[in-house]
């Protein structure tokens, strides 16, 4: 069995994957992308890649979003999709998105624009009970984020397509329950894939619902946002727009342009997609169980490429 690796770091991956797979023949596509092989475990591999992988039985993307692999052209039909579900980038994201609602929700974004004036002023302290957070996508990512959210003190509501429930987490779903979610929420987070019915989620329509004053976190994919309605939403300067500020992640174009407004607005702050990214220990033991079970032919959740997830 030859499994091809094709990420960041690959030879890391190669050690890996070659102590969990040890009758298995690991290669990465820096040493060898041209002998077909079995397996593919890779991250945004490239059409020139795929297009010499003509004999595969599976491919496991290294990641949660499988949006940049369903869009390459030389993705080759039929053959299984699987992905990491979580694989340890829950707690990663949700350190992120803490951070993100502490950064709102104890003043630190106030705080930090009056050192620029040496401005020495305390805000009333407003509790985690009433700063409610919003969870769009309970994924097992997403739920993970949710329940961790609401064991700090935080009130969760959570939205997915379809009904879930999840202990200590208001749960919604469907068209109503969005628009009773943003209603409710100080602070949004996006946790969705990124799919034909959540491409620009983030809308002036909805962006509209959210209550004057509060504020976005995008850990998840950065199509889900209208970045112009989003720019409207924050206004010109600290002083206008109806949204207090947004933490940023993920964008529709990586790397953002040194031309996008996002990177100079007041009430924006920029990571460059690191909010989860894979841990290769956990990741590799999913990854060689995936590969052992396709191998066996045993029946696995695979991606849907119309559904996009």
């Amino acid at each position: 069995m030859r499994v091809l690796v094709h990420i960041n770091d690959a030879n890391i991956w190669r050690t890996a994957l070659t102590k969990r797979l040890p009758n298995a023949e690991i290669v990465t596509s820096e040493g060898d992308s041209d002998t077909p092989a079995d397996y593919l475990a890779a991250w945004k591999p490239p059409s020139t890649l795929l297009e010499k992988q003509t004999q595969l039985k599976g491919i496991i993307n290294l990641g949660a979003g499988v949006d940049a692999l369903l869009s390459n052209p030389a993705l080759p039909k039929n053959v299984p999709i699987v992905k990491l579900r979580d694989a340890g980038m829950g707690p990663l994201i949700a350190d992120y998105v803490r951070f993100g609602v502490l950064y709102f929700q104890r003043d630190f974004d106030r705080y930090f624009a009056q050192q620029t004036n040496a401005r020495w002023h305390e805000f009333p302290l407003i509790d985690k009970a009433d700063w409610p957070v919003g969870v769009l996508g309970l994924g097992a990512i997403g739920a993970h984020v949710a329940q961790a959210l609401a064991a700090d003190g935080f009130p969760v509501h959570g939205w997915s397509r379809s009904p879930k429930s999840l202990e200590g987490v208001s749960c919604h779903h469907g068209d109503d329950g969005l628009s009773q979610l943003l209603g409710k929420v100080q602070t949004l987070v996006t946790l969705l894939p990124n799919t034909p019915s959540t491409r620009g989620i983030i809308n002036a329509e909805t962006l509209s619902q959210l209550p004057e004053g509060a504020s976005l976190i995008n850990p998840g994919r950065g199509a889900l946002i209208d970045e112009q309605a989003l720019l409207d939403a924050l206004g010109q300067d600290r002083s206008s727009g109806r949204l207090r500020g947004a933490l940023l992640d993920a964008f529709d174009e990586e790397p953002l342009p040194a031309s996008n407004p996002l990177w100079s607005h007041p009430r924006v702050r920029i990571t460059p997609h690191m909010a989860g990214p894979t841990p290769v220990r956990d990741a590799a033991d999913q990854v060689a169980e995936l590969i052992k079970a396709m191998e066996n032919g045993d029946s696995l959740e695979t991606v849907d490429p119309h559904a996009g997830y």
